[in-house]
Parts: C-alpha cells; structure tokens; sequence
C-alpha cells in the first residue's frame, strides 16, 4: 500500500506542476510553460492510472483532488501572494484533514 501512496503523491505533484504552469503559459502563448502543462498532465494520469491496480478509484480521485487543491493554494498563496481568508483556510484544512483520515482508518483505501 504504501507504495501506490507514493505514485499518488507524485500524481499530485505533476498536477500541480500542470495546473500552476497553466496560469504561467498565459493562454497556450508561452511556448516553455505550456510544454510543462502538457507533460505535467500526462504524467499526472498516467501514474493516476497505475494507483488504479492498488486502490478503488474514488478514494485515488479523493486523495488527489484534495491534495491538489491545498496545494495550488498554498502554492498560489506563497508564489503569487494570493489572499486566503479565514472560510478558505478553515475549507483547505478540513479537505486535508479528510485525506488524513481516509489514509489510517479506511478499510476501502486499498482492494
């Protein structure tokens, strides 16, 4: 099991990588940024498939949604100092509180 945390956790990485190089490509109009939203993406899905073989899929989209979202928050909150009120912060801990207690106490985290 933990290894198909860790292909998710590298999932999640790619994502993020895609998704902050999307607001970077400016549209498709930045040659380099959007080489990196491609090939984020693509590695994104494929290692999002191979979790596939070790957990049900919707504890895998869960997982990686959640922690993309926390992440291109903290991220966007940190590089390009967007503002996070105190709504957005309580939401972004309980969606990482929920990965965090899927992970230890669900019985369906793996098949």
């Amino acid at each position: 099991m933990p290894k198909a945390y860790l292909i998710l956790l590298l999932a999640v990485i790619a994502e993020t990588v895609g998704t902050k190089s999307l607001q970077a490509s400016q549209q498709f109009s930045r040659f380099w940024p959007s080489v990196l939203v491609v090939v984020g993406y693509g590695i994104a899905f494929y290692l999002l498939g191979l979790t596939l073989k070790y957990m049900p899929v919707g504890i895998v989209y869960a997982i990686w949604s959640g922690l993309g979202i926390f992440l291109i928050a903290i991220i966007g909150f940190i590089v390009f100092g967007q503002k996070l009120d105190w709504p957005a912060v309580l939401g972004l801990t309980m969606i990482l509180t929920g990965i965090f207690v899927i992970h230890p106490f669900s019985k369906t985290a793996g098949h």
